[in-house]
């Protein structure tokens, strides 16, 4: 079988969940499909990410010139692809369009970019330029799925979200979870812990959460901890940006958290391996990420009951309602206030993220590839409104 995968994410030198992604399952996937020949499509932005491939495999770089030309090779990779004959052509960032010699497989990561457009821009305000991205996105992804043969995503909560949402049906998308990152481990040097606490001015026991994800009920459910409780420890809040939530910006200065912007990532491990608990009171979640890495380092995990959290957690954490903040205190209290109940939970977080692996995932899509690749095409696709 010749496959063919959009790997342009590893030559923009971006970052994120699907960055992430890309990243780890195609050196997985290229071990695992040594009888096969793979090509990879990336551009001419940045350097390739992968600099060392196997003979099976080769890279196919497309120009770019301007940024504008992200849409003009989204436009014309089919060209690409029909030129190396490719016989499964996967599209691992929510959109893509091969030729029709091809089967399209897409993955998308949640039901997002597919919803109708003004739940897609509704909420906070957004730049001309945001709205413009988040519609061409839509667009793009909405016609793609229209000519998907199969459709991966990361979890069960996404296969039903985005069957539900666009009416391609449910018995063509595969749920293939996301795993840990390789650089994940639980720091337990006492030295690289405490200049970490040095760097970022933590001199008390604390819990970590995401500055971004719904961190209001977490300020909340602070306020009703003891004061002995909250005299003892502080929230750690991290973000990718540093426009978060007036909530935030107000227990930062009422002394009970500190804000870090844009940690490096081996400081973060190192914030979740100090960590007494990772909260994660997130919305909505396609998958949740931050989950599989606050228990590969040991945090015990507190979170809501969305999205896809309770599928990825199972029983390795304390959950609650998105906006319950009674709840959420309450879990504190137990896991701040019990040896026992702590290190259950952590214990439990381990196992758990050890059943997921990029080996794992890698073995999973390629067996998606080749069951679109032998499926009779026909019917294949069964959105309402045909091919």
């Amino acid at each position: 079988m010749r496959i063919g995968i959009d790997v342009r994410y590893l030559s923009h030198g971006l970052v994120g969940g699907v960055h992430t992604y890309i990243a780890h399952f195609v050196p997985a996937l290229l071990e695992a499909a040594r009888d096969h020949d793979v090509f990879l499509y990336a551009d001419t932005k940045r350097p390739f990410e992968i600099t060392r491939l196997p003979e099976h495999a080769q890279v196919r770089y497309l120009p770019y010139r301007a940024p504008f030309s992200s849409v003009a090779n989204d436009l014309f990779m089919r060209r690409a692809i029909a030129r190396d004959r490719v016989d499964v052509m996967h599209f691992p960032a929510n959109y893509g369009f091969a030729p029709s010699s091809a089967r399209s497989i897409i993955t998308l990561h949640d039901a997002i970019n597919v919803l109708p457009l003004r739940e897609i821009w509704r909420g906070h305000p957004k730049a001309p330029r945001t709205v413009a991205m988040m519609t061409y996105l839509h667009v793009c992804s909405t016609l793609a799925l229209k000519r998907a043969d199969l459709v991966l995503t990361v979890s069960e909560h996404a296969r039903h979200e985005i069957a539900r949402v666009s009416g391609f049906s449910s018995e063509h998308i595969v749920a293939v979870p996301h795993a840990p990152t390789p650089d994940l481990r639980r720091v337990e040097d006492e030295d690289t812990l405490a200049a970490l606490r040095t760097r970022f001015g933590i001199s008390h026991p604390f819990v970590l959460a995401d500055g971004l994800k719904n961190p209001a009920v977490l300020v909340r459910a602070w306020r009703r901890l003891p004061e002995v409780v909250r005299a003892q420890y502080r929230i750690v809040f991290f973000a990718r940006r540093p426009d978060v939530l007036p909530e935030v910006h107000a227990a930062v200065a009422a002394g009970h958290a500190t804000l870090l912007v844009r940690p490096e990532r081996s400081e973060l491990i190192g914030l979740y391996s100090m960590a007494d608990a990772f909260v994660f009171p997130s919305w909505i979640e396609g998958f949740g990420i931050p989950l599989l890495e606050a228990m590969t380092c040991g945090a015990p995990v507190i979170a809501s009951d969305r999205g896809a959290i309770p599928e990825v957690l199972g029983d390795a954490g304390l959950l609650a309602g998105a906006e319950d903040d009674a709840s959420f205190a309450r879990h504190l209290l137990a896991v701040l206030g019990d040896r026992n109940v702590a290190e259950g939970l952590r214990a439990c977080g381990y196992a758990r993220a050890a059943q997921f692996s990029w080996q794992h995932t890698a073995a999973r899509i390629l067996a998606s590839y080749l069951t679109c690749f032998t499926r009779p095409r026909d019917g294949a696709t069964l959105l309402a409104t045909g091919r």
